[in-house]
């Protein structure tokens, strides 16, 4: 493992417990870097089931305070014993000469440092030192996990566990990454404090040592604004700022009482439409203005049905809903079971409603093994399967697998099978909260 050279270290840091997450279906890391730590873990992981418990784990608040140092992090992490194992795992440190070169990119640009005060690590930043041999955010196999207990899984689902809850901690601050790579915040912003006045110093020196010079050919000649950004190549005009994000989305022109409505128009329809147009603009510059915003893909189109789903489970009157069952040709019925589907999880929670599929054998075996790992007694209620359908027996209770993986409870009442809950990626924590209701 790759060691600093240079005396002293920088201080451990202790954080303390994370509550349990909210919600089956929140993500651990919704930072590009969070997500690059996990990553690094998913890719080296030998067997997904422990990962799966791992995050069971992580979810339900098993994992104690953690201890950040540089090199290793660190938490007690409880198990099916009274008392916890001590989990860890360790990540090699940058050499001196890798951190001066890390140092260096840092400080060229003012940039950089205001994102990273500000909880970002700028995405280029990670680029530019991978590309020039400075390996800030782990790749496979770079995570060595420890554990105290008996398991000899890579990782175990102590030290699964303890991964997934530093992703949470990588959010909020991305000076924990810093740390693990073998240096701490202060010592980081002294530093580059220090490089900051000598890059200055030298700029003011090169730009007072070229007399003679034409002037109408010195980009920092007196008199004009642009020529110190253009001199220091660094410094940016500040932007604008960020208009204000509404308390609600507004609902439109009212045109149901319209005196003379426009012939062949259908005033309610309209109305309806202006109101989830606000309120899609309202939801994308919420997501525009959030401290924790990155660029992603453009959404999928969406169908015709997909997208009436979607106008009755966003605003549900019985005006609306009733008018979109008998323009799709659906039951009243059909339509709020789909609508029940969709706010649990989309497109995708409404294509397990309605489209049985076969999935992979192996997955269903691995997600039966997982099933009698975490059941209390490794006994779980007996299953009759079909496809992608696993209904308990004796019971009006049933779990469907996504084609992305997620675990889906329904229920059955008076013949028909309703979306009972949001779904989860291990079956046994659906099944279990789907017999206790």
């Amino acid at each position: 493992m790759t060691r600093r050279s240079r005396p002293g270290m920088a201080a451990a840091r202790t954080f303390e417990a994370l509550p349990p997450a909210k919600g089956s279906r929140t993500p651990f890391a919704e930072s590009w870097w969070g997500r690059a730590w996990l990553r690094a873990l998913e890719e080296s992981s030998l067997d997904s089931g422990r990962l799966s418990r791992g995050r069971t784990y992580a979810r339900g608040g098993a994992v104690g305070p953690v201890t950040v140092a540089p090199g290793s992090v660190g938490a007690p992490v409880h198990g099916s014993r009274r008392t916890p194992y001590r989990s860890k795992v360790t990540v090699d440190q940058l050499t001196d000469q890798q951190w001066d070169r890390l140092l260096d990119m840092i400080a060229e640009r003012a940039a950089n440092i205001a994102a990273l005060l500000d909880g970002e690590m700028p995405a280029g930043l990670a680029d530019d030192a991978a590309a020039a041999g400075v390996p800030l955010l782990p790749g496979p196999r770079d995570l060595d996990p420890e554990c105290s207990c008996p398991d000899w899984g890579y990782p175990c689902k102590h030290a699964a566990a303890l991964c997934y809850q530093v992703a949470r901690l990588l959010d909020r601050d991305p000076f924990v990454l810093l740390l693990l790579r073998g240096r701490g915040e202060r010592e980081l912003m002294d530093e580059l404090g220090r490089r900051n006045t000598a890059r200055a110093a030298a700029e003011a020196a090169a730009s007072t040592a070229t007399p003679g010079t034409d002037p109408a050919a010195d980009p920092a000649r007196p008199g004009d604004p642009a020529g110190p950004a253009f001199a220091s190549r660094t410094a940016l005009p500040p932007l604008p700022g960020a208009p204000p994000l509404p308390d609600r989305p507004g609902r439109g022109p009212a045109l149901v009482d319209s005196a003379v409505p426009e012939p062949g128009l259908d005033p309610a329809a309209l109305e309806l439409l202006a109101a989830d147009a606000a309120t899609r603009a309202h939801h994308l510059l919420a997501e525009a203005l959030g401290a924790r915003h990155t660029d992603t893909a453009p959404p999928s189109l969406l169908t015709e049905w997909q997208d009436a789903v979607r106008l009755a489970a966003t605003h549900p009157t019985m005006d609306a809903f009733a008018r979109i069952a008998s323009n799709c040709g659906r039951t009243p019925g059909e339509l709020a079971a789909a609508v029940r589907a969709w706010r649990h999880g989309g497109a995708a929670s409404l294509d397990v409603l309605e489209n049985p599929w076969n999935p992979p054998a192996p997955r269903l075996e691995r997600a039966r093994e997982v099933l009698r790992a975490d059941w209390a007694d490794g006994t779980p209620p007996r299953l009759r399967a079909w496809r992608n359908r696993w209904t308990v027996e004796g019971r009006d209770a049933q779990l469907r697998l996504s084609r992305d993986g997620l675990w889906y409870p329904y229920t059955k009442d008076e013949g028909t099978w309703w979306p009972a809950g949001p779904p989860d990626t291990d079956p046994a924590v659906v099944l279990t909260a789907l017999l206790a209701t």
